[in-house]
């Protein structure tokens, strides 16, 4: 078979017998490979499909203890800042305003079981806008720690669910027994008109929440604390339906870890790609 032009340099051998390749064979073997740039240290990312650009990372949210986590931003737990600047004018009205007046008001915005039975799209959150013990009780001090850090943890609208729902829950469980006695002939009359309010079932259950989110070091101490303080209060008999009020808003907070969990893990998992 004819081979063409010949070279001596070319046809050389290499000492093991290989045939040896000059560069610029090599060179047109290598053409078809991808050069990496100057200055490149690694690698270069693969860049996104066609169609695809990179959504914006999300902020994640610190798992670790962060004392200025604790404290509300505007920007950062716009739910907590704002229900509470409602609570500090709601408790400088009843601190200020004439006792009769602030009566009604909040006779008005009772969850008893005669409003309950009437209106109770109206007074379910009207009674949550008022601090039993007014700006000074210690649940004003727990509602901004806690649904701060539950917010910063889970977002504004998941924290705001939280809340309600455990003052909703807590709520019903312990007027609606109130009802039922009443009608049964073990209560008077007068049980149906009970003055209820406050934000207690909604911090009880923000608080056992929370307590799912934290590390086991931190969680099972704060809900021992949280369940001792509160078996105190019931045991004391001061006020019962209360007291059970708020043992059923920290379990129902308990119950809510797997929706809290899944809602905290959504948080801090970047998004995919788009499409563009």
């Amino acid at each position: 078979m004819e081979r063409g032009t010949t070279d001596p340099a070319r046809d050389a051998a290499l000492p093991d017998g290989t045939a040896a390749v000059p560069p610029p064979a090599l060179g047109g073997l290598l053409d078809g490979l991808p050069r990496p740039r100057a200055g490149a240290a690694g690698p270069a990312a693969a860049p996104a499909p066609p169609g695809l650009s990179p959504a914006r990372p999300r902020r994640l949210v610190p798992t670790r203890a962060c004392p200025r986590c604790l404290v509300p931003t505007p920007a950062g737990t716009p739910f907590t800042v704002a229900y509470a600047a409602v609570l500090a004018v709601t408790s400088l009205v009843a601190a200020l305003a004439d006792p009769a007046l602030v009566h009604a008001l909040q006779q008005g915005s009772s969850t008893d079981v005669a409003h309950l039975v009437r209106t109770p799209l109206l007074v379910l959150p009207a009674s949550a806008l008022w601090i039993a013990g007014g700006i000074v009780s210690p649940y004003a001090a727990l509602f901004v720690l806690v649904l701060t850090a539950l917010e910063r943890r889970i977002g504004g609208v998941w924290a705001a669910g939280v809340f309600l729902a455990g003052h909703v829950l807590a709520t019903l469980a312990t007027e609606v027994p109130v009802g039922l006695a009443v009608l049964a002939g073990h209560l008077p009359g007068s049980s149906l008109h009970r003055l209820d309010y406050g934000i207690s079932f909604g911090v009880a259950t923000s608080t056992g929440a929370l307590a799912g989110l934290l590390r086991p070091r931190l969680r099972w101490p704060a809900l021992a604390l949280t369940a001792w303080v509160l078996l105190t209060g019931l045991a004391s008999g001061t006020d019962p339906l209360t007291g059970w009020g708020h043992v059923i808003a920290l379990v129902a907070g308990v119950a809510a870890w797997p929706l809290v969990r899944r809602r905290h893990r959504a948080v801090r998992t970047p998004p995919p790609l788009r499409h563009t």
